[in-house]
């Protein structure tokens, strides 16, 4: 029989019992690598009150630049509907048949290390579980007539649900959206502020609003002017947004517009922002300014979402 070489990481031994959890025997293996199915993933299972499934590489997992051996992992599965923080501590053993001696062989963690799993790292396992020339070896009996068969067991230790956290993504080459508003009717609006429709940037829903009389520090002198999340009641909770953007009053006459530029992080507790005082009464209302002509308003938008926090 040929020498067998493994990893200095794992502790192996023979075992006559199947494993407890999961086997999965796979036919025809050499198919896999000649219809390009680089990766097999086996369909779920139960173990520890959890649900898992295992994923192999026959040939080596490409990702991690593993070549001539196979890889074996372990994955949470269906981790969707576990509380904030989750995490859960497992021992982990793999199992091979040798379908010649009718026995198992376990690989493990060489210190019986737990392997901890989290929302961030949902798999774990070995990037060379055995040399391919060993799996692939007659003499050893793990691959016989193109038929393997492997196994695992999983037996949680310690589980965690407490904590909570956030991830950030900072979008590269992000896109800035623009959309243009009519406001038409100026002196008959009214109300305390008038809303444009809902317009889309960064797959985030946005309006822009205008108070005629101002806002805040600019009530009763200037027009006031907001750019505001659109779905702050439907946002899952903790989700911030942040976002360049560009708003302008134009100047229908003379293409002198006037505009305010800043950014901002947008969050249900935070959803608008802009400029109170954007423009004086004063300037706005002046006949020859072109910002409010045959009693109608054109204000310009550009938004660039830049990056969007989500909670785990």
């Amino acid at each position: 029989m040929a020498s067998p070489a493994f990893d200095d990481k794992q502790e192996r031994m023979m075992s006559d019992a199947p494993p407890a959890h999961y086997v999965v025997k796979i036919q025809s293996l050499s198919l896999l690598s000649k219809h390009s199915l680089d990766k097999y993933e086996t369909r779920v299972f139960q173990a520890g009150g959890y649900k898992w499934n295992l994923v192999l590489y026959p040939n080596g997992n490409k990702s991690k630049n593993v070549k001539e051996h196979v890889s074996l992992y372990l994955s949470m599965a269906e981790t969707s509907s576990l509380p904030s923080g989750w995490e859960v501590h497992a021992l982990v053993r793999f199992f091979l048949l040798d379908q010649d001696k009718d026995s198992y062989l376990i690989i493990q963690d060489s210190m019986r290390k737990e392997w901890r799993f989290h929302r961030m790292k949902l798999e774990c396992g070995f990037d060379q579980l055995m040399p391919l020339k060993t799996f692939s070896d007659v003499q050893n009996g793990y691959l016989m007539d193109d038929t393997c068969v492997f196994g695992a067991e999983v037996f949680v230790t310690r589980e965690k649900s407490t904590g909570k956290g956030e991830n950030l993504l900072m979008i590269k080459d992000a896109i800035s959206q623009k959309h243009t508003w009519k406001v038409d009717n100026f002196s008959k609006l009214g109300m305390e502020f008038s809303e444009s429709k809902v317009f889309i940037a960064g797959s985030q829903k946005w309006k822009l609003r205008l108070y005629p009389d101002g806002k805040g520090s600019g009530a009763g002198a200037f027009v006031s002017l907001y750019l505001a999340l659109a779905n702050v009641d439907t946002l899952p909770a903790g989700t911030k947004v942040f976002a360049e953007f560009s708003l302008r009053i134009m100047d229908q006459l003379q293409g002198r517009h006037y505009s305010g530029k800043a950014n901002h992080w947008f969050s249900p507790s935070s959803p608008e922002s802009g400029w109170a005082r954007f423009l004086s009464h004063a300037t706005f209302y002046y006949p020859n300014m072109g910002t409010l002509v045959k009693d109608t308003c054109m204000v310009d938008a550009e938004v660039t979402v830049l990056g969007v926090v989500n909670a785990l």
